[in-house]
């Protein structure tokens, strides 16, 4: 069976996007799933976050621009069964890169369609912004999660991000689906985040996952010391989240197959 390639896309900063696609790929792969992360923000927090140097290795920059192989990019993690191909700074200037090149919208697809086969799941940490990297994240996906913090300010941009999938949908991949919004640095003493969560609501009628990420002094250390939450911290409310939320998208996608 082929992998799902799922995006972790907002264009919005600071909403827990790196953060889902390092420790949500990371509880796949300890409920035994073969999985891929593609580090796609030339900022490489997911690379560094999960305990990657820069030392001069191939990075998902050379895929794109240098067309060097996608499966000899690969690099281990800690995790048994969770891959990455990493980011690099040159990873910047790309998107202008890229205007170049034929057929531009499909460059990681292609680069990455033989690895199909050998991965149950390939996640897409995106760029926070709208750009031709993101773009190529969409494409290559066939559905999309979107992390939405529980705040008010939060909710601006993402008519513009819908709009952009369904740009997507509409011109370069009919098929891709919206797989849900996951709610992030969510605060049960907050009133506001109550209220932000309920209009959310109304945003992705049936699409937004019951596990909702608390904010949490533990998820937002892990990754300065090159770990997964499941590595740093299993214990911690994060922790226990995340894997929450790994388990739900194996029902969900358990439940879709049969």
């Amino acid at each position: 069976m082929e992998s799902m390639i799922i995006s972790i896309v907002n264009q919005k900063g600071g909403v827990g996007k790196t953060t889902t696609a390092v420790n949500l790929a990371a509880y796949l792969a300890k409920l035994n799933k073969r999985v891929l992360l593609i580090d796609l923000d030339s900022q490489a927090n997911a690379t560094s976050g999960i305990g990657i140097a820069d030392e001069g290795n191939a990075s998902v920059y050379d895929v794109l621009i240098n067309n060097h192989p996608a499966e000899k990019a690969i690099k281990n993690t800690s995790i048994d069964g969770y891959h990455i191909i990493p980011s690099h700074i040159s990873l910047a200037g790309a998107s202008v890169e890229l205007i170049e090149h034929e057929n531009r919208e499909y460059k990681l697809s292609r680069a990455i369609n033989n690895l199909k086969e050998i991965y149950d799941y390939i996640f897409i940490d995106c760029p926070p912004s709208l750009c031709l990297l993101t773009i190529n994240g969409l494409v290559a996906s066939d559905k999309i999660l979107i992390p939405v913090q529980s705040e008010y300010y939060a909710l601006e941009g993402l008519g513009q991000l819908l709009n952009t999938i369904g740009l997507v949908q509409g011109n370069l991949k009919p098929e891709l689906e919206l797989m849900g919004a996951i709610i992030t640095m969510f605060d049960s003493r907050n009133r506001l985040s109550k209220d932000v969560l309920e209009e959310l609501y109304q945003y992705f009628p049936g699409k937004i996952f019951k596990s909702v990420i608390p904010r949490s002094v533990r998820l937002a250390e892990a990754p300065s010391f090159g770990k997964p939450i499941a590595e740093y911290e299993p214990e911690s409310k994060g922790a226990k989240a995340y894997e929450r939320l790994a388990r739900e998208i194996l029902e969900m996608e358990t439940e879709i197959r049969n």
